[in-house]
């Protein structure tokens, strides 16, 4: 699914988001440390080297909602926006802390005059947050920081399981 938002191009694709050689910078569901994990983390440390891992113990540990940013070294993109996200059901307030991590992770490529991101669905694997509540958050996050916007040219959604890629689908079409 692809789209116009605030003069934005959003996009929603079922994919590997260590795979996305067309965009500047990818998010990692980063772990607190920075360091190899499972689901996103583990595909992107697999891909961009140990390189990433020495570079994020620099930078951690992150609480929930943070984001930093840090070279991508054998990924095809230019840069990695870690963000750490919510522990369903322990971290709290989750909703807010979700959607800091989407605000806080452009926040970070505005910075960068970064001009393409792709997202996966933070805290909906191991974290345990429901795909459709997390689904509508990020959503509707990404959609009211799209007028902000000034060099974010392109945002997307690359959801792994076909599942998650349902419920972003479903929320994109709620929020229009």
């Amino acid at each position: 699914m692809k789209g116009q938002i605030h003069g934005v191009q959003l996009e929603c694709v079922q994919g590997d988001i260590a795979a996305q050689e067309d965009v500047e910078a990818v998010v990692n569901a980063a772990n607190a440390a920075l360091q190899t994990g499972g689901g996103v983390a583990g595909a992107l440390h697999r891909a961009a080297g140990s390189e990433l891992a020495e570079a994020g113990a620099a930078l951690a540990p992150i609480e929930p909602g943070e984001a930093v940013t840090t070279d991508a070294f054998h990924l095809p993109n230019k840069y990695v926006i870690h963000c750490l996200g919510p522990v369903y059901g322990r971290d709290k307030p989750e909703e807010e802390l979700l959607r800091a991590c989407y605000r806080n992770a452009l926040k970070q490529a505005e910075e960068k005059n970064i001009r393409s991101i792709a997202f996966p669905s933070i805290s909906t694997g191991a974290f345990g947050y429901p795909a459709g509540e997390a689904a509508a958050a990020a959503m509707e996050e990404v959609i009211s920081q799209a007028p902000y916007l000034k060099s974010v040219q392109m945002i997307r959604f690359v959801l792994f399981r076909y599942e998650d890629w349902k419920a972003y689908d479903t929320a994109w079409k709620q929020a229009d």
